[in-house]
């Protein structure tokens, strides 16, 4: 589900998202760090990281994934 904040404008709901999934959601989609420089700065793998940023635009977005 989306919320619409104007006539064309919709934002993402992330309510749905698990921690982890926000956390990485927000990094990547709304503060420009790269999967791979957020895996670094959090200890975490580039493909958990990747996976989670996947799951995240799937609840979003409705996206397939990258």
């Amino acid at each position: 589900m989306s919320y619409q904040s104007s006539l064309f404008h919709y934002e993402a709901d992330p309510s749905q998202l698990t921690e982890a999934e926000r956390e990485v959601y927000e990094a990547v989609e709304q503060d420009s760090y790269g999967m791979r420089e957020f895996a670094r700065k959090t200890g975490r793998s580039p493909g958990t990281v990747g996976n989670l940023l996947t799951r995240a635009r799937q609840k979003v977005g409705g996206e397939a994934g990258v």
